[in-house]
């Protein structure tokens, strides 16, 4: 196989990429709701392919404070992921999750940045989960590893990786919460291989 591009991309993959990030945001909202013991609305994701030298414009200004989450993807399809967030939307959901006043905006002590890693984990976990149900395929994240840094340094992270995976990320942007609705990017950076075991899970030939 060739180098996978995005003109290799047809609207039958978009479609099932956005179900993807449809199912994965729906399993995600349900397992935060259940964490915080509330009910969270969620609305329909964004999910788009784009070359990772994009990625930061596409999210905030590259000097801006982000929190980050990291972690590796093995077995049947390898590669990386992150699950990004503002400031505010991050301190807003360790807050509920900690029983804190929701507008606190002190910097995050260990015990916070512990629950925004397990916050991440869910949610990563969730698009996993949806990604492996569609196509049948064995995948499985490391550990995560958290950042809180200026959004370039944070993903310098994906652009160092594509050295190795290629040029294409899946972007998912998600809005939920309840009052307060909060932004949050999932990035998924499939190895090229991994790319073509996906669409031929999925009955797409290249």
């Amino acid at each position: 196989m060739g180098e996978f591009t995005l003109d290799h991309v047809n609207d039958m993959y978009m479609d099932v990429l956005r179900e993807i990030g449809n199912i994965g945001a729906g399993n995600a909202t349900t397992s935060l709701a259940a964490m915080i013991n509330e009910q969270i609305d969620m609305k329909v994701p964004k999910v788009e392919l784009m070359d990772a030298a994009k990625l930061s414009s596409a999210i905030c200004p590259e000097d801006e404070i982000i929190v980050g989450i990291f972690l590796e993807v093995t077995h049947d399809i390898t590669g990386s992921m992150m699950f990004l967030m503002q400031m505010d939307s991050a301190h807003y959901l360790v807050n509920r999750l900690m029983g804190k006043d929701p507008d606190n905006m002190e910097p995050f002590d260990e015990m916070d940045l512990s629950a925004m890693k397990e916050i991440g984990n869910i949610i990563t976990a969730s698009y996993l989960s949806a990604l492996s149900s569609m196509t049948n395929l064995n995948i499985a994240p490391s550990i995560p590893y958290i950042a809180v840094d200026m959004a370039a340094a944070i993903l310098s992270v994906p652009a160092i990786q594509f050295g190795q995976y290629g040029n294409n990320a899946l972007l998912i942007e998600t809005e939920f919460g309840d009052d307060r609705m909060i932004d949050g990017y999932f990035i998924l950076m499939p190895e090229e291989d991994s790319y073509a075991k996906i669409l031929s899970s999925l009955g797409i030939q290249m």
